[in-house]
């Protein structure tokens, strides 16, 4: 069996496939390092909260430094994700169309392989998040709670979005965290607001599997909402929006950071509008779209952290 037939049906053409050892493909597709779409998204709430805080301390000697930590750290701790979900859900993507060509259910990878695997990402992990102060490595530690519970939800509730956005919203809290070495009602409002914010964009993404997800009993809020979408996107929209703007008035933030909050906002409004339920193509071209609608807000937060460290 050639390397060609061996790629996830979801993702080709990609450096992995065109440059990676072909020993490491199957492992760099069970963590998904042929999709960075998964790590910004993880990584963006992260990024979102060093700056807010470096914001409210007026002080940027410690932002370079949290930027760079929560990038690789994001990176790996999403590709150790995506590793325990395939391994626990490695007999439903044998189900689905877009899945079962993963590394687990055809066979490039064994679950013995991936579970070493996934302890060597949370190794990686571990030594990035010892980085920070005390307060911030048990923080960082109490997200694993969520993270193994995640990939079972879709089998008991159409909300599994939820749990999904209680992962990965959970750097929202990490840079105050690393900051102050605790978590004040601004940190708390933003992690709310990015909640909100990853049950939007996971809708999307989760119609593309709605037909396959009802032929084998997986629950999301895409078959939950289905021709209602368009509404409870845009609510989950203003709800992000109105929370990320709380924790903004709660961090004395300037103009700037409002400035990053309306251009995300209209990011967002942009997608419900483009949004077609039915072309799963066009879902995933959305999805990855909140990539940029999450740097936007960034940039605004990043300026705002700079005029105010002047000031």
């Amino acid at each position: 069996m050639n390397d060609a037939t061996l790629r996830v049906a979801d993702s080709t053409g990609n450096w992995v496939d065109s440059h990676a050892p072909e020993w490491m493909r199957p492992y760099l597709r069970l963590s998904r390092f042929d999709r960075p779409i998964g790590w910004w998204l993880l990584l963006i709430p992260c990024w979102w909260s060093a700056a807010l805080a470096a914001g409210m301390a007026g002080d940027l000697r410690h932002l370079p430094a949290h930027l760079a930590l929560f990038l690789i750290g994001a990176v790996v701790m999403r590709g150790a994700g995506c590793t325990w979900n395939d391994i626990t859900d490695r007999h439903l993507d044998g189900s689905v169309e877009r899945t079962r060509s993963r590394p687990i259910p055809s066979g490039q990878v064994s679950i013995a392989q991936a579970a070493a695997f996934l302890v060597l990402q949370a190794l990686i992990g571990l030594a990035v998040l010892v980085q920070f102060n005390g307060f911030t490595v048990g923080t960082g530690l109490a997200s694993l709670a969520v993270v193994v519970v995640y990939p079972f939800m879709k089998r008991i509730t159409y909300w599994p979005q939820v749990v999904l956005g209680l992962a990965f919203s959970w750097g929202a809290l990490m840079g105050f965290a690393a900051e102050f070495g605790r978590l004040d009602a601004a940190a708390f409002v933003l992690y709310a607001g990015a909640i909100a914010w990853v049950i939007f964009y996971d809708t999307i993404y989760a119609h593309q599997d709605r037909e396959d997800d009802v032929l084998i009993g997986i629950k999301s809020t895409a078959r939950l909402f289905g021709a209602r979408t368009h509404a409870a996107l845009m609510l989950f929209g203003v709800l992000a929006v109105a929370l990320i703007g709380m924790a903004l008035a709660f961090a004395g933030a300037g103009w700037p950071a409002y400035t990053g909050l309306a251009g995300f906002a209209a990011h967002l409004v942009w997608q419900v509008r483009a949004l077609d339920i039915d072309d799963p193509a066009k879902c995933l071209r959305l999805f990855k779209a909140n990539r940029d609608a999450g740097l936007i807000l960034f940039a605004g937060l990043l300026a705002d952290a700079g005029l105010r460290a002047l000031s």
